[in-house]
C-alpha cells in the first residue's frame, strides 16, 4: 500500500500503462459483447424463420378449414330444394301440410349437416324478421335473439350483399346463450325473385376446433398464439378472457372497421395485397407495439409486450377471412444459448487485463524509470549542481539522451568558468568608470546650481512685477466696479424715497379706511343690541298665543264632549270642533317653528355681537398701527436723502483713485520689459548648464547599471558548481 501512495500519475510510464491496458480492456469488451448480440441476432433470425414457416403452415390450415364452411354455405345458397322450400315457407297460399313438409326438410338438412362435422356447434337460418318461430336451426342450441349487438352483427352479414363473413370466437357464441366459445361464420342467402324467402344462414364452429388446427403450432417454451381481426383485437386466443381485448402486440398491417367492408374476399379467391400499417393505442393511451413500417415482405418482428420485455413476432395474413394470425414468446427462450458467449466474453476481459497489468509493467520498468531518473538528475542541475551525470548503458534511445545530458552538463561547466573570469574583469573596469563619471557628475552639478540660482532670482524678480502690474489692473477694475455701484445707489436711493413717498399717502388713506370701519363696527353693535330687543319683543308675543291655542284645544273638546251628549243632533257639532281642534294644532305647530327661529335668531345675533366686541378693540390697535407705519415712512425719506449726500462725496474720490491707477500702470510696465530681458539671458545659461548635468547623470547610471550586471553575473556564477 506504501507503493502506492508514491505513484506519479502524470509520469509517462504511468500513462502509457494507463493506455494500454484501457486500449486492451476495451477491445476485449467491444469484440466479445459485438460477438454476443451477432450470436444474438442470428439465432432470432434463424427461430423467426422457422417460426414463420411454421405459422404460415397453420395459416394454411385455416384458409383450408374456413374454405369449407364458406364452400358449405356456397351449397346452401345454390340448392335449388332447399331454395324451394324456403320459399314454399314464406308463401301466404301454401297449405300447411306443404309447409309442415318443407319446414321438416330444411331442419333435417340442418341436423345432417351438424351430424356429419364434430366441430360444429350448430347451424341455422335465421329469418330476416329475426323471430325465433320462422327461423330454422339444428338441434340442441338455444333460440334467436334480437339484441343490439346482434342486430349490428347482423347488419355486417347485410353488408356482406351474400358473401361470407366471419365473426370472432366469442365466449359464449354468436347468442351469447352457450356454455362455451363458438366462432361464427354468417351469409345471406338472397333470393332475387323472392325477397320475402331470404335467410342469414348461421354457421356456428367450436372454439376447440381451431385449438385443435393450432395444437401442433408451439413458439418458444412459453409463447402464444392468437388470432387478431382487422381493428387490431383479439378474433381467437386460449384465453376466453382476451376474445375482443385489443392487443397489446399487433402486426401493423391492420384495417380499421370502416375499410372491412371493402376488401371482403370472394370465396376462393387468393391473398389480398399486403395491408398498410396503422397502430392502435391501449385505451389508457399506450401505443401498443406493432411491426415497423416498411417491412412488408417480412411476417416477424420484435417487440416489447406489456411489461416491456422484447418478444419475437411471427404472423401471417388469412386469406380467406380479413385476420391475421399471429404467434410470439420471449425472445430470451431463444437466445439462452448465446449467454454463455456473455460468460466467455467476460472470461476473456479478465485474461486480457491481466496481460495488459504485465505489459503495462514491463513499460514502467523500461521507459518510465530512466526518464525520472533522468527528469531528477536535470532538476538538480536547475538547482546549479554542474556535477550531476548519468549511468545509462544501453544503447536505444534513453541511453543516447542521458550520453546526450552527461555531454551538455560538461559543455555548460567549461561555460561557467569562463563566464565567471569575464564578469569579475566587467566589474573591475564599471568600478572605474563610476568614478569618473561622478566626479565629472558633480561639477556639472555646482554649475547647474549657481546657474539656476541666478535664473530663479530673474525669474522671481519678473514675477513680483507681473504680480504688481497684475494687481494695479485689478485695482483700476474694481475702482471702476465701486463707481458703477455708488451711481447703482444713487439711483436706487431716488427710487427708494419715490416709494416712501408713495408709502405714506398710502398709509393716509389706509387710516381714513380704518377710520370708517371702525364707525361701521359701531353701527353694528347698535343694530345688534336693537335686533335683541325685537327678539324679546316678538317672544312676548307669542306667548298669548300660545295660551290662546291651549284655551281653542280645550273649548273644542269640550264641544266634542257636549255635542256627543247630545246624539244625533250634535254630529254636525263633532265635525266642527274637530276642525276648530285641528286649526289649534296647526296654529301650535306654527308658532313653535317661529319660536325655535327667533331662538335662533337670537343666538346668531348674540353670536355677531360676541365677535364685533372682539373685533373692535382690533381695529382700533390697527389704526394706532396704521399711523406709527406713516411716521416710519417719513423718517425713512429724510434717512435717504441723508445718504444720497454721502455717496455724491465717494463717487468724487472713486474718480481721482482711478487717475493714480493709471500712472501707476504705466511705471509697472516699464520695469517688467527690463525684468523679461535679464530673466530670458539667465536662461539660456541655466538651459546649458542643466544639459550638462544631465548627461553626466545619464553617464552615472549607466555606470551603476554595468556595475550592477557585472555584480548579478558574479553571482550567478557562484551558483554554479563547475
Amino acid at each position: 500500500m506504501q507503493r502506492w501512495r508514491f505513484i506519479n500519475f502524470s509520469s509517462v510510464g504511468v500513462k502509457l500503462f494507463v493506455i494500454l491496458f484501457c486500449t486492451i480492456v476495451l477491445l476485449s469488451s467491444v469484440l466479445g459483447l459485438t460477438s454476443y448480440y451477432a450470436a444474438k441476432a442470428i439465432i432470432t433470425d434463424e427461430v423467426a424463420a422457422a417460426s414463420s414457416q411454421s405459422i404460415v403452415q397453420a395459416a394454411d390450415k385455416l384458409d383450408f378449414l374456413f374454405a369449407e364452411y364458406e364452400a358449405l354455405s356456397r351449397q346452401f345458397a345454390v340448392d335449388p330444394a332447399l331454395k324451394a322450400d324456403m320459399e314454399t315457407v314464406n308463401l301466404p297460399t301454401a297449405g300447411t301440410v306443404a309447409r309442415a313438409a318443407a319446414e321438416d326438410r330444411i331442419r333435417r338438412k340442418l341436423d345432417s349437416v351438424r351430424g356429419s362435422d364434430e366441430r360444429l356447434l350448430g347451424v341455422r337460418l335465421v329469418s330476416r324478421s329475426m323471430v325465433d318461430a320462422e327461423s330454422y336451426k339444428s338441434t340442441g342450441i338455444s333460440g334467436v335473439r334480437s339484441d343490439e349487438g346482434i342486430l349490428a352483427r347482423m347488419k355486417e352479414i347485410d353488408n356482406g350483399k351474400g358473401n361470407p363473413v366471419w365473426f370472432p370466437v366469442r365466449a359464449k357464441g354468436f347468442f351469447d346463450a352457450y356454455s362455451e366459445s363458438a366462432m361464427t361464420m354468417g351469409r345471406l342467402l338472397r333470393n332475387i325473385q323472392n325477397p320475402a324467402a331470404e335467410y342469414y344462414m348461421l354457421i356456428e364452429v367450436k372454439g376447440q376446433a381451431l385449438t385443435d388446427v393450432l395444437s401442433n403450432l408451439h413458439i418458444g417454451l412459453g409463447g402464444e398464439i392468437r388470432i387478431l381481426d382487422s381493428s387490431g383485437r383479439v378474433a381467437y386466443s386460449a384465453d376466453d378472457a382476451l376474445l375482443g381485448q385489443a392487443s397489446y402486440i399487433h402486426t401493423g398491417e391492420l384495417k380499421s372497421g370502416t375499410q372491412k367492408s371493402e376488401e371482403q374476399k370472394l370465396p376462393g379467391a387468393g391473398k389480398s395485397e399486403e395491408r398498410e400499417m396503422t397502430g392502435q393505442r391501449e385505451n389508457e393511451g399506450q401505443e401498443p407495439a406493432g411491426a415497423p413500417q416498411g417491412e412488408s415482405g417480412k411476417r416477424s418482428f420484435t417487440a416489447g409486450d406489456e411489461q416491456g420485455s422484447p418478444q419475437l413476432v411471427v404472423y401471417q395474413p388469412l386469406s380467406t377471412a380479413d385476420w391475421t394470425l399471429l404467434g410470439y414468446a420471449p425472445v430470451s427462450d431463444f437466445t439462452k444459448s448465446a449467454d454463455r458467449l456473455l460468460y466467455i466474453t467476460l472470461l476473456v476481459v479478465l485474461a486480457a487485463a491481466l496481460i495488459a497489468l504485465i505489459i503495462g509493467y514491463v513499460l514502467v520498468r523500461l521507459i518510465g524509470r530512466p526518464l525520472g531518473k533522468l527528469a531528477r538528475l536535470m532538476e538538480e542541475g536547475e538547482r546549479g549542481n554542474l556535477q550531476v551525470r548519468t549511468n545509462f548503458k544501453g544503447r536505444d534511445e534513453i541511453g543516447r539522451v542521458g550520453h546526450s545530458f552527461n555531454r551538455m552538463m560538461e559543455q555548460i561547466s567549461r561555460m561557467a568558468g569562463q563566464s565567471s573570469s569575464s564578469a569579475a574583469e566587467v566589474l573591475a573596469t564599471s568600478e572605474q568608470l563610476v568614478a569618473a563619471s561622478g566626479a565629472i557628475s558633480g561639477q556639472a552639478s555646482e554649475v547647474a546650481t549657481a546657474t539656476g540660482e541666478i535664473a530663479g532670482g530673474a525669474a522671481s524678480l519678473a514675477a513680483e512685477a507681473e504680480s504688481s502690474n497684475t494687481k494695479v489692473e485689478l485695482m483700476g477694475g474694481k475702482t471702476s466696479e465701486v463707481a458703477e455701484k455708488n451711481a447703482v445707489m444713487a439711483a436706487s436711493a431716488e427710487k427708494v424715497m419715490e416709494v416712501s413717498d408713495q408709502g405714506a399717502e398710502r398709509m393716509k388713506k389706509l387710516v381714513s379706511q380704518s377710520e370708517g370701519v371702525l364707525k361701521l363696527m359701531d353701527l353694528i353693535q347698535e343694530n345688534s343690541a336693537m335686533l335683541r330687543d325685537s327678539t324679546v319683543l316678538i317672544r312676548s308675543i307669542l306667548s298669548p298665543m300660545i295660551a290662546m291655542n291651549k284655551q281653542t284645544n280645550i273649548l273644542a273638546l269640550n264641544a266634542s264632549i257636549e255635542a256627543v251628549r247630545a246624539g244625533a243632533a250634535g254630529r254636525g257639532f263633532i265635525v266642527i270642533a274637530n276642525e276648530i281642534r285641528g286649526l289649534a294644532n296647526q296654529s301650535s305647530e306654527s308658532i313653535a317653528s317661529v319660536s325655535r327661529i327667533t331662538e335662533e335668531i337670537s343666538g346668531h345675533i348674540e353670536n355677531t355681537v360676541k365677535v364685533v366686541s372682539e373685533a373692535a378693540p382690533m381695529f382700533g390697535s390697527q389704526l394706532a398701527s396704521v399711523r406709527e407705519s406713516s411716521l416710519i415712512f417719513g423718517s425713512v425719506r429724510a434717512e435717504m436723502e441723508v445718504f444720497s449726500g454721502y455717496l455724491g462725496q465717494s463717487s468724487a474720490a472713486v474718480s481721482e483713485l482711478a487717475e493714480y491707477q493709471q500712472q501707476l500702470g504705466q511705471s509697472m510696465a516699464s520695469v517688467i520689459s527690463v525684468v523679461q530681458q535679464t530673466s530670458a539671458s539667465t536662461e539660456e545659461v541655466a538651459s546649458m548648464s542643466s544639459q550638462q548635468f544631465t548627461v553626466s547623470r545619464e553617464l552615472v547610471a549607466l555606470s551603476g547599471k554595468l556595475e550592477e550586471l557585472a555584480e548579478q553575473l558574479k553571482q550567478s556564477m557562484i551558483s554554479f558548481q563547475g
